[in-house]
């Protein structure tokens, strides 16, 4: 019998996927990974509604797997996560970037660290709860990476990083469910999270105030400076450059005759450039680190994609190519498209297969 190492976060998500892969004949270990210390998790602390890894998560993970029969333990990762997951999280910001951890989190945690335990254990498939299908090419002799059936709960986006390795040894049971079939899924086996909210917060910014965490977290103060216009004319002062991101329009702290956004930073400078909803599209963009899954080394000639540089967006229509020996891919939009942001990953598609991804540089 195989054997399933499942990562469970105490969602209803990852408690099906448990579920569906020891109904599917696997024999299962469930696990939840302690990723941070949080104060605030213990059990006078009212739940966060939106956030994951609380004492209360781990509670309801181990509630399902007592359900399932299967064994439950939490591992303490969180040192490796502070490295691999926050200090990323922090630098990018402090670079003038803006980051997504979530994405580092799948890649240097549940397909990493996860990965490198999974070994110890003798496991032979590590099992998740994202939306996404993977799927064996015979022509090819790769193994893909799909987007989900649900496209509104899609997340084959911030899988872009996987090789193939961990592709081969991985499960994703949900990849041709939706959501509604999840939640029916669990109602009817009685688990206690059921319809339990999805979590949506970073979750080791508690309180979402990211440049507060950050100058707690650094010990640093971020000094007030300039905004200019893209001309260079001095328009008010910012509040410190780490608490605007590419695109923003809210909680700037001034106000213009007309909408002002967020177009760019310039920490050198201590600046942040603030333009019209028209200076914010662009047509290209290059990005690095960049992962092929669908191809076995990258690509000699442009190819024809489909590409997103963030979660929620609609794939655009676009033409890739590799432009030096570093492996850097330059993106050409047909169409101009609306803040792009330095740190953000950008996701290749043909179809419902993802090609590869990077991070934009």
């Amino acid at each position: 019998m195989k054997k399933a190492l499942i990562a469970m976060s105490g969602g209803v998500d990852s408690s099906v996927a448990a579920y569906l892969t020891k109904e599917g004949g696997f024999d299962c270990v469930g696990v939840m990974m302690k990723l941070f210390d949080d104060d605030s998790d213990n059990y006078d602390t009212p739940r966060r509604e939106k956030a994951c890894c609380t004492l209360e998560d781990a509670d309801d993970a181990r509630s399902v797997a007592a359900a399932l029969g299967i064994p439950f333990y939490v591992f303490n990762f969180s040192d490796e996560f502070s490295k691999q997951v926050i200090e990323r999280f922090v630098d990018a910001y402090q670079n003038g970037a803006t980051p997504n951890p979530c994405i580092d989190c799948n890649r240097y945690m549940k397909f990493e660290r996860l990965f490198l335990r999974a070994n110890e254990m003798d496991m032979d498939y590590i099992v998740t709860g994202h939306y996404a299908k993977i799927e064996y090419d015979v022509k090819t002799k790769r193994t893909l990476l799909k987007k989900a059936v649900d496209a509104t709960k899609d997340q084959s986006y911030v899988l872009y990083s996987m090789t193939q390795e961990q592709l081969s040894r991985t499960l994703l049971p949900l990849g041709g469910l939706c959501k509604n079939e999840i939640r029916d899924i669990a109602a009817k086996k009685g688990f206690i999270n059921a319809y339990k909210r999805d979590s949506q917060d970073i979750c080791f910014v508690r309180d979402g105030d990211y440049a507060r965490f950050i100058e707690e977290y650094t010990g640093t103060t971020f000094l007030k400076g300039d905004f200019i216009d893209t001309n260079g004319k001095i328009i008010g002062k910012h509040n410190g450059i780490i608490r605007y991101t590419v695109g923003q329009r809210k909680r700037l702290g001034i106000s213009f005759a007309e909408p002002m956004y967020v177009r760019s930073k310039d920490l050198s400078n201590n600046t942040v450039t603030l333009c019209t909803n028209e200076g914010l599209y662009s047509r290209s963009l290059t990005a690095s680190d960049f992962n092929w899954i669908s191809f076995d080394k990258p690509p000699e000639t442009s190819i024809r994609v489909k590409a997103k540089i963030r979660y929620n967006q609609i794939e655009q229509s676009a033409t890739a190519e590799v432009i030096n020996d570093n492996g850097e891919v330059r993106v050409e939009f047909d169409e101009p498209q609306r803040a792009i942001a330095k740190g953000q990953a950008v996701v290749l598609y043909n179809d419902d297969i993802v090609v590869g991804g990077g991070v934009i540089l």
